[in-house]
């Protein structure tokens, strides 16, 4: 049986402690300035990695984080991190609350979705050699990847944002939030849709993964979430309170999740679909969120989004032109797209930019997408640069180009 040596046990542990003190440093640090954690935490890991360690000192570089069985473990724990953080962004999803803002959230995240697919599929499948796309590459499912990349939103910083504002519980809050739900369900689905077109490692036919996906969000959102919300009172009363309830659900997300990933797509959707089933029952307090939220936010997000750092050297892989088409894409479609649905929604022109500008923040789920997308070898470095790029200019101007909107 294989097993740890004494010294890439050490080497974990260094890793872990290196990757969690950095990160904390530098999300505080950018805390300061009114920005997202998640930025700093990057920035953490491009500084640990090829693109500043590795460049100034390549022999420590390699020796904090060797090639190897301690690798192998580390690239574990981001995994399971990636699983832990769906989860939670799961649990951010109030469906009723779509339900109650009417036509105005079916026009705003319908047309916040459909315009910058269309734009990011258009492009990418009608200039294939720019985006550094060929036939290896499978190009169907390489332009369905870039129209739900630029779709798709970040319901976590947009959350915060608004919270930032004072305006989460505001009519205009409430809109943005549900139409960034509704988009963010239907983008996951639409990329573990993808997932199946381009697994290595398929259990079954691609009709039967879109199938079994349909059918596994559906009865999760349905049966499955009425299951859970009668089954959580016996959990808080006969089991350690929020030891048993956090522990149990935990259990059902990761168990989701293999059953994703078992019929062909990401493990990480079965893990937003149970977090979206736990989000709106009443025995899943506030109280026991916000523990699942610490808990995951301050120990198993860091650790992934210093990862993202530490896997590709930004300064070889960027390219400006790309990274700028990109950007100009995603801003120019989610505006458009989100900014007409609210008009149509009877919302003034001034709000309804504001509600496109909040709409348009990315962040940490745009990360994970790219991240997916590299490591099944959908995207390249140099794309998966871009995004990641495209991604924090997103989400740092979200905020302040909302509060602007809103201030005149």
């Amino acid at each position: 049986m294989t097993k740890l040596s004494s010294h890439e046990v050490t080497i974990l542990l260094i890793q872990l402690s290196v990757m969690l003190m950095m990160g904390r440093l530098f999300a505080e640090a950018v805390r300061k300035i009114k920005q997202p954690a998640v930025i700093g935490e990057i920035l953490a890991g491009i500084i640990l990695g090829p693109t500043i360690l590795g460049m100034i000192n390549p022999d420590f570089f390699h020796s904090l984080f060797p090639v190897g069985s301690s690798s192998l473990v580390l690239d574990g724990f981001v995994q399971v991190a990636v699983v832990m953080l769906l989860f939670i962004a799961g649990l951010e999803v109030e469906l009723h609350i779509v339900l109650q803002q009417g036509r105005q959230v079916i026009y705003t995240s319908t047309l916040g979705l459909i315009i910058p697919f269309a734009m990011g599929f258009f492009f990418t499948y009608f200039f294939p050699l720019f985006f550094d796309s060929n036939a290896e590459q499978q190009h169907l499912a390489y332009s369905f990847f870039m129209g739900t990349a630029m779709a798709i939103t970040a319901l976590p910083v947009i959350a915060r944002i608004l919270m930032d504002l004072d305006i989460f519980k505001s009519r205009m809050g409430m809109l943005v939030i549900s139409s960034a739900i509704i988009t963010d369900l239907i983008g996951w689905l639409i990329f573990s849709v993808v997932l199946g077109m381009i697994g290595k490692d398929q259990n079954m036919l691609i009709w039967n993964t879109v199938m079994l996906t349909v059918g596994f969000t559906v009865i999760m959102l349905t049966l499955g979430r009425g299951l859970i919300n009668r089954g959580l009172p016996w959990v808080n009363q006969k089991l350690t309170w929020p030891g048993g309830l956090l522990s149990l659900s935990l259990a059902t997300c990761f168990l989701a999740a293999a059953f994703t990933k078992y019929i062909g797509i990401h493990a990480i959707f079965g893990a937003f679909i149970v977090g979206v089933a736990l989000s709106d029952s009443e025995h899943f307090n506030k109280r026991a969120k916000e523990i699942a939220h610490q808990f995951i936010n301050n120990i198993f997000a860091p650790l992934f989004f210093v990862s993202i750092g530490l896997k590709v050297n930004f300064m070889d892989n960027f390219d400006p032109t790309l990274t700028l088409v990109i950007i100009a894409i995603a801003f120019t479609g989610k505006i458009i797209g989100s900014g007409l649905g609210t008009r149509l929604g009877g919302y003034t022109w001034r709000e309804s930019m504001a509600v496109a500008f909040g709409m348009n923040a990315r962040g940490a789920m745009e990360i994970i997408l790219g991240l997916i997308a590299l490591e099944n070898g959908l995207i390249n470095e140099r794309v998966f640069v871009s995004l990641v790029i495209m991604a924090l200019v997103t989400s740092m101007s979200s905020g302040p180009l909302m509060k602007w909107m809103l201030r005149k």
